[in-house]
This record gives C-alpha cells, sequence and structure tokens, in this order.
C-alpha cells in the first residue's frame, strides 16, 4: 500500500496495518494509549513506528510547532478532497530538464518504439461536408493568425502604455454585476465560471519603460499596480519558469494565481477545480492575443518553481496557489515568426485546408 501526504509530497510504502494505526489517531491521543490499544506488538516497535510516521509527517505531534493557518486553509478544501487536493499538491515543485537536446533525443528515442500520436482525428467512413474557407482579412483574424509563443525577445523595453493596456484588457474589472443577497459580481472580458474569478494576477516586471524593477499585484479593480519587492532580473525570471533560460531576456512575467475559496464557497464538487484551471487558460488566451494586436511578443509556460514563487509573493500556496505563467517581450528584429530555441528547428508549413 501506498500512503500519501500529498500536501507536503511525502510517500510511504506498508501494510495494510497502517490504515487501522492511522485511524487511532484521528484525534489527540497519547503514545501510551497506542501501546495499549495495539498490545499484540512491542512496545519499543510501536514507539518507533510512530517516529517514522512523523518524521514522513502522516502524524504530528501536539509538542512540535506547526503552522496554524496550513490547516485551516485545508479545511477549505474538505469538499475538493481528495480528487482536486491530489492533483493540486502532488503535481507541485516538479523538476524540469531545460536541456533542450537531452530533451529532443529522448523524444526521438520514444518515437522509434512508440509514434507520437496523430495530432488531427478522423473518421474515414463518414460523409465529409466541405466548408467554406474562414474570412482571413480584417484586424481581428490576422492577430489570431498571428498569434506565436516566442521565446527570442530584442533588448527594447516594453512600454508602460502597453503594459497597462495587456493588463487592463486581459484580467481588468470591466463591469460590476449587484445580486441580490450576495453583493457585487466582477465582470471580464474572458468568461470564468459562476463569475468567480479566481485568478489574481503579479507582474515580473524587467525591463518596462518608466517602470522600476519589480514584483508586483494587480489590483484588477483600480486598475494599478501594487509593487511587493524591488528588483528583477533574467535568472529570476528563469528561475522562476524552473531554468527556462530562453524567456529570461523577456521584459515582464505574469504570474497566474487562484483563490481557492471563490469557487469552494459556491462549488461544492472538485469538479470545480477544472473550471480553476480553465479560467487561467481563457485569460492566458486573452493575454497572447491582446500583446499580439499590440505588436509584442507573448508566451506562456505551466513549468513553475511553485514554492519559490510562492514564497516570493507570500502567499501559503494552498488558500492562494499559483498556477499558471505568461510573459511577454518586444520582438526581435527581421524574425517574423517566433523561432524555438537552439537545437529545435521548427518549419511552418501552411494547411492546404485554409488557402
Amino acid at each position: 500500500m501506498v500512503f500519501e501526504n500529498y500536501f507536503i509530497r511525502s510517500k510511504v510504502f506498508a501494510s495494510p496495518l497502517l490504515f487501522e494505526l492511522l485511524n487511532f489517531f484521528d484525534t489527540w491521543r497519547s503514545a501510551r494509549s497506542f501501546e495499549r490499544r495495539f498490545p499484540q506488538f512491542d512496545p519499543a516497535v510501536l514507539r518507533g513506528g510512530l517516529s517514522v510516521l512523523v518524521r514522513h509527517a502522516l502524524l504530528q505531534r501536539s509538542d512540535q510547532p506547526h503552522d496554524p493557518a496550513s490547516p485551516r486553509a485545508m479545511a477549505a478544501w474538505a469538499n475538493w478532497n481528495p480528487a482536486a487536493g491530489l492533483l493540486h499538491f502532488s503535481t507541485k515543485d516538479l523538476q524540469y530538464s531545460s536541456d533542450l537536446e537531452f530533451l529532443l533525443k529522448r523524444q526521438q528515442t520514444r518515437a522509434k518504439t512508440l509514434p507520437m500520436p496523430a495530432p488531427v482525428k478522423r473518421y474515414p467512413g463518414a460523409k465529409r461536408i466541405a466548408l467554406l474557407a474562414p474570412r482571413q482579412s480584417g484586424e481581428f483574424p490576422q492577430v489570431l493568425l498571428a498569434r506565436r509563443t516566442w521565446r527570442n525577445f530584442s533588448s527594447r523595453p516594453v512600454e508602460l502604455s502597453a503594459l497597462s493596456t495587456l493588463l487592463g484588457l486581459s484580467f481588468g474589472v470591466r463591469w460590476w454585476v449587484d445580486v441580490p443577497g450576495l453583493g457585487r459580481l466582477a465582470l471580464k472580458t474572458s468568461p470564468s465560471g459562476g463569475s468567480r474569478h479566481p485568478i489574481e494576477t503579479y507582474v515580473l516586471a524587467r525591463r518596462v519603460a518608466n517602470l522600476p524593477p519589480g514584483l508586483y499585484h494587480y489590483a484588477a479593480d483600480k486598475h494599478c499596480l501594487e509593487r511587493l519587492k524591488r528588483g528583477a532580473n533574467s535568472s529570476q525570471l528563469s528561475r522562476y519558469l524552473a531554468g527556462q533560460k530562453w524567456y529570461g531576456k523577456a521584459s515582464a512575467l505574469v504570474l497566474m494565481t487562484a483563490v481557492f475559496g471563490r469557487p469552494q464557497w459556491k462549488y461544492q464538487s472538485p469538479r470545480a477545480y477544472r473550471a480553476v484551471l480553465i479560467d487561467a487558460g481563457h485569460l492566458c488566451q486573452t493575454f497572447c492575443l491582446v500583446a499580439t494586436w499590440l505588436g509584442l511578443a507573448p508566451f506562456c509556460s505551466m513549468a513553475l518553481a511553485d514554492s519559490r514563487i510562492e514564497s516570493d509573493l507570500g502567499i501559503d500556496g494552498v488558500s492562494e496557489s499559483v498556477l499558471y505563467a505568461a510573459g511577454v517581450g518586444t520582438l526581435p528584429r527581421n524574425l517574423k515568426w517566433a523561432p524555438w530555441p537552439t537545437p529545435f528547428h521548427a518549419t511552418r508549413h501552411a494547411n492546404p485546408a485554409f488557402a
């Protein structure tokens, strides 16, 4: 059996007997009462077992310090656990490799025995009805077609006016709706399940004209930046993105966190966790399209140094946790399409269906 404290990502492999032992400690009990409950075992063995369980955070001692905020914050997850909690907490702080050559070779080796799945699905026997080519003229279609994930940036700073527009149109509260008996609900340019809008936005500004480098919180209702820390550099940006050095020269990084109490208040089912992730996706796509419209070079990534970011933001990682990152820089000169960093070399081909 595998017993996991997914909150701190600790696993113990043990026999099913451990179920009974842990169940005994569903409330505070003394080690002596534990020995009386299981007289068939040597007391010294039981005490040693307790030490192991404490060390692996499956049990907690009342005479040892612990963060009282964590149990209170985790209590809000009660209706979502274990389904949503296991996914969320056990997938934090993963180790990533930033060696692109190694990653490419590993994928090529894997493809020899397990080919990459087809990028599209077909029903060979189904009748096909040809569609008219989509309209591609006009500003909006051109913005959609121009959106790419950029990994190269020029040294020119992003203008503060551009960042203001980018944050306001992507994350700002555009309207308020008064609901009797509930209060005000925010409306933004992107949809949100139940209009809960759990996503908060933070900005690591590295090279933005007329904005001192630093870590900021974007106040979505006031459309202003609240400075949390001074200073920002390319190394810090890369560390936040789990060592992806090719993003280090971006001008600004936007960190999206989720305040889980907002959807947890309305939705008791752990399925609502899906809505939180989708909300972040809605906002990120809006961000990338607005950045493209502004003539900037956007990108996004889910490879995050979760705990490092949360520590710098001053959030607990339970009631509020980082989910997604998007960034922006200025377009590199003489490049009309977002290239992969070396050693990846992507070649763009037009889809004949849309010719």
